[in-house]
């Protein structure tokens, strides 16, 4: 019986090479491709892949929070999140968001099908390079005043932030996320109190350092 796969990558020539790599084994099959948070969400939902290869950085919707829900939604699935970025905060919110691996893009193309066996079969799959983070984190534990944006702002509030930092405004956040303009401007004073932040520019640096969006 074949593995069932998504692809969610907003950059087509990964996708394709992606895909390229995994049809070439025998009990992979690749269901469809996702270029953003949200699509990745509908197609878990509509195809109910085993897999998922889940890019972090994503416009719309990132890889974080597209995890976090896919996982609430379809406890069964299983997601390794394929990044370009080692940063700890990336590799420790993917992991604790539900990934079930994280690799880094350089490595994916000879490690990735041997990855998704593995988380296959119930265990985590964590390339070299992100193991080594990881445990860093785990013998060097870190202040627990350090704060980051998922312990700070909710849900929602995270999805708005992103949305804000790629520029959109309130009259597209609230068509993309299905609330009033009003809920919008609330929620986007609400975050710049919360982080104790003033302006729109200082809101998307923070968005860019804490992993939401590439923007």
């Amino acid at each position: 019986m074949s593995i069932k796969v998504l692809i969610a990558d907003d950059h087509q020539i990964m996708r394709e090479g992606l895909r390229a790599m995994l049809e070439k084994e025998h009990d992979i099959q690749v269901l469809g491709e996702a270029e953003d948070g949200r699509m990745i969400q509908r197609l878990a939902q509509e195809l109910r892949p085993d897999v998922i290869i889940m890019d972090v950085a994503m416009p719309d919707l990132n890889g974080i929070e597209a995890t976090r829900q896919i996982v609430a939604e379809l406890p069964g699935v299983k997601i390794i999140a394929l990044s370009m970025h080692d940063d700890r905060r990336f590799v420790l919110n993917m992991l604790k968001a539900g990934a079930a691996g994280y690799m880094l893009k350089d490595c994916a193309f000879k490690e990735l099908s041997k990855a998704i066996r593995v988380v296959m079969s119930h265990k985590t799959y964590l390339s070299h390079e992100v193991a080594d983070i990881v445990l860093k984190d785990f013998l060097y534990s870190v202040s627990p005043r350090e704060s980051s944006v998922f312990q700070l702002l909710s849900p929602r509030e995270r999805e708005v932030l992103q949305l804000i930092a790629e520029g959109k405004t309130s009259a597209l956040i609230a068509d993309s996320l299905h609330i009033s303009i009003k809920t919008v401007e609330t929620h986007r004073q609400q975050i710049m109190i919360k982080l104790k932040i003033r302006s729109v520019a200082e809101l998307t640096k923070y968005a860019i350092r804490e992993g939401l969006t590439s923007a």
